[in-house]
């Protein structure tokens, strides 16, 4: 980079937790090459599986590994500099290219802007001021079917003379191919120039192989193809009997093992493990049997042999160590012309050769070498070549045009994530909608294997829910399409979020898909969720116990039943004695139901006695101090655990490269997870068909709380709880009663106390 480069200056905006790039200027588009690649908020992602233009994805994919990375998005924008008067037209993401933002200053664009227009003089729209992916289509249909298309590939088409097809097909044959804009399979010149090529060598080569490296005539290729198949099993076979000979006792060593022809695990037997078996039953210097006991994985092709070879045999069923050493020697002079044979020269085509030079034959590698068909395909592709509109210009126009529409859309989910952050866009990882329990994720991705995605993403504190989702092909065939998408719940709470549970998945083209929960990463999900969680947790607590109590005393009474009615079976009915009431263990039994009964009355007295002595406004703030005592804790932590939500992983699970964490706080969480709203020009009446059955228990119930409430006020206002009734009637209040006459009775006890006792008490 150079000096000036370094100092561009760069504007950024804190989204998410990071700081992200702003790209709004053909300067700040022409500049992404002196961008800190730390600064992007992706190193790389996928080139397929996104919610994206999958042409403009494999023109990115230059090199087809399926990746996407900071350099090719770099030689693209590169790319686009001398071709477009300004790089600030692709921000609008128009879907046609106006010709006047082609660059017709420079070649290149000069060479774009020519074949653009002639692409639109082609579908007969000379006046056309833009161009679009419609229009390339469109002319793509008429030069398929054009005999000329610019391209400088050649198929065998009709219209060509008899022999020029056959020259085209042979080539294809051989040499492999190249698709035509039509698609048809042809070839161009550097093919046509590498067949006659290959043809002249291999031509020379088979008139320098004579009878005298031949001796099996037609059939020595074929031999010698089985010999280097079979070489080394035939020698094995021959050095195992060989060593039977010296060595009698390892004969049965060298021999198979019954543990190696057992069936595998399916039952069947293993190709692999039976082609490593010897060739044959190993006996001291035996000849090779060729047509019993072979290896059944090797037994076609060494009856075929013997039968090839057999002329060169004493006995044309056995084939001794000798005669195997001399077929060797036959067949040399031919392998050493083999390792002489000529190779294909190397093209670039994308259909693979079918055949090789040998199965054309020298007689049809004489006839085109000696022809002058080669000269008139090389002239008629020439011609082809220069037709108007090339096929490679169209190529780069059609280039143009995609990148103009859709690159800026991809920059903002490539250096920055300015689209996921625009609550009006939708980034190119969001595959969809899941609606579910009532509420709507948007934050959907699509997942390939979701026991590798959710080792990483369960880092990203989302509560996540992965899902598999079905539906049919159109038109409805039976058949059924499955795809499996990782949905983030952010908003709600997860009472009723389970495995099983079912929804609907609605992709970005509306499409619908039965979507059914197959895995769950439970995280917090909301500051809502927690509050009330500890009530709930508490409420399933209590319900479990008593559950457990009843059940316990349901099994007791069974227990019971069962015991007495096994009882009654053996003891007859008349020697039954009566059970004895027993008082004083009864005494015991209640005395210790009062005690508890009385400790639950005394604490509830002792808590409304002092909830009575506060004041007024005191009662509010015991209650709030309550609430905060019971749900602070599980409010505080989940507050703590949802600022820690973040994108970054939930993406690295799904290929991507992300710099930073891409944080997801609680206002973003709050619109990535949309709950059910009435409208709000609705009406709703509040009254239930259903429920019109429970009005008197509503009206006895409320009847029973407005009692309630006035009982309540009658005692408070008559023990003068708050002092409002000495305050409203001037009356003393009862704490001022008691002073005055405990001040009374001290005033007067000392004057009673020293008058003398009369003398009736006295003799009382």
């Amino acid at each position: 980079m150079d000096q000036k480069s370094q100092g561009y200056a760069w504007k950024f905006q804190r989204i998410g937790g990071l700081d992200q790039v702003i790209l709004s200027t053909a300067d700040d588009i022409a500049h992404l090459n002196t961008l800190d690649p730390k600064l992007w908020v992706a190193l790389s992602c996928p080139a397929s599986g996104l919610e994206f233009d999958q042409k403009t994805l494999s023109l990115l994919d230059k090199d087809k590994d399926d990746r996407i990375r900071i350099p090719d998005i770099i030689d693209e924008v590169n790319w686009l500099k001398p071709r477009l008067t300004r790089l600030d037209s692709i921000v609008a993401c128009a879907n046609e290219l106006p010709l006047s933002a082609i660059n017709s200053e420079t070649a290149e664009g000069q060479r774009l802007a020519f074949t653009a227009k002639a692409i639109l003089n082609n579908i007969n729209k000379p006046d056309a001021s833009a161009i679009s992916e419609t229009d390339l289509s469109q002319s793509t249909l008429l030069n398929a079917s054009n005999l000329f298309n610019g391209d400088g590939v050649l198929p065998p088409n009709p219209q060509f003379e008899a022999d020029i097809v056959a020259f085209i097909n042979d080539a294809v044959k051989v040499m492999g191919g190249v698709k035509d804009v039509s698609g048809i399979d042809g070839i161009n010149n550097e093919i046509a120039k590498a067949f006659m090529s290959s043809l002249s060598s291999w031509l020379t080569w088979q008139q320098g192989v004579g009878s005298a490296t031949t001796p099996l005539g037609d059939d020595t290729a074929e031999v010698w193809q089985l010999v280097q198949s079979l070489k080394d099993k035939v020698d094995d076979y021959f050095m195992r009997t060989q060593i039977a000979s010296y060595a009698p006792q390892a004969q049965n060593a060298l021999n198979v093992d019954e543990k190696f022809i057992v069936p595998a695990e399916n039952g069947l037997l293993e190709d692999k493990a039976l082609s490593e078996l010897p060739l044959s039953k190993v006996e001291a210097d035996k000849p090779l049997d060729l047509t019993q006991g072979i290896n059944p994985i090797w037994r076609l092709r060494v009856e075929r042999f013997g039968a090839l070879v057999s002329a060169f045999l004493a006995d044309k069923t056995k084939l001794t160590y000798e005669e195997w050493l001399n077929i060797l020697q036959l067949l040399s002079p031919y392998a050493t012309a083999v390792e002489s044979k000529p190779t294909l020269v190397k093209v670039t085509v994308t259909k693979a050769p079918s055949i090789t030079i040998d199965k054309l034959g020298d007689k049809r590698a004489t006839e085109i070498l000696n022809s002058d068909v080669a000269d008139r395909f090389a002239a008629l592709a020439d011609k082809d070549s220069k037709t108007p509109a090339a096929a490679a210009d169209v190529a780069d126009v059609e280039r143009l045009v995609m990148y103009h529409k859709n690159l800026y859309r991809l920059l903002m989910n490539f250096v920055s994530f300015h689209d996921f952050f625009d609550l009006d866009r939708r980034a190119a990882f969001q595959s969809g909608r899941l609606y579910i329990d009532g509420r709507c994720c948007s934050l959907c991705i699509p997942v390939t294997d979701v026991s590798k995605h959710l080792t990483l993403a369960n880092y990203s504190e989302l509560f996540l829910m992965y899902c598999e989702c079905t539906r049919k092909n159109p038109p409805a065939d039976g058949s059924q399409v499955k795809r499996t998408i990782v949905a983030a719940m952010t908003a709600g709470d997860a009472d009723f979020l389970l495995d099983g549970r079912n929804g609907v998945f609605i992709d970005n083209q509306s499409n619908d898909w039965d979507a059914r929960v197959v895995k769950i990463i439970t995280k917090p999900i909301s500051l809502h969720q927690a509050i009330w969680d500890p009530y709930k947790r508490f409420g399933r607590f209590i319900t479990d116990q008593i559950n457990k109590w009843a059940g316990s005393k349901d099994q007791a009474l069974v227990d019971a039943a069962s015991k007495a009615a096994q009882n009654v079976s053996i003891t007859p009915a008349a020697d039954a004695a009566p059970s004895k009431f027993d008082i004083g263990r009864s005494v015991g039994i209640f005395a210790a139901i009062g005690l508890a009964i009385g400790a639950i009355g005394t604490a509830i007295a002792s808590i409304a006695r002092s909830l009575f002595e506060l004041q007024w406004w005191q009662l509010p703030l015991v209650f709030v101090a309550l609430f905060l005592l019971i749900s602070g804790p599980s409010v505080i932590m989940a507050w703590l655990k949802l600022r820690q939500r973040t994108l970054g992983p939930l993406l690295e699970a799904s290929g991507w490269a992300i710099n930073g964490k891409l944080k997801i706080n609680l206002f973003l969480g709050g619109q990535l997870t949309s709950r059910a709203e009435l409208p709000k020009n609705a009406s709703r009446t509040l009254i239930d068909p259903m429920k019109k059955r429970y009005l008197k228990y509503w009206l006895v119930f409320w009847l029973a709380i407005l009692l309630g409430a006035v009982a309540t006020g009658a005692w408070l206002w008559h023990q003068d709880a708050f002092h409002l009734r000495s305050k409203l009637t001037g009356a003393p209040t009862s704490q001022s009663v008691v002073t005055t006459t405990a001040t009374s009775d001290a005033v007067t006890t000392p004057a009673a106390a020293a008058t003398p006792p009369s003398a009736t008490e006295i003799s009382q």
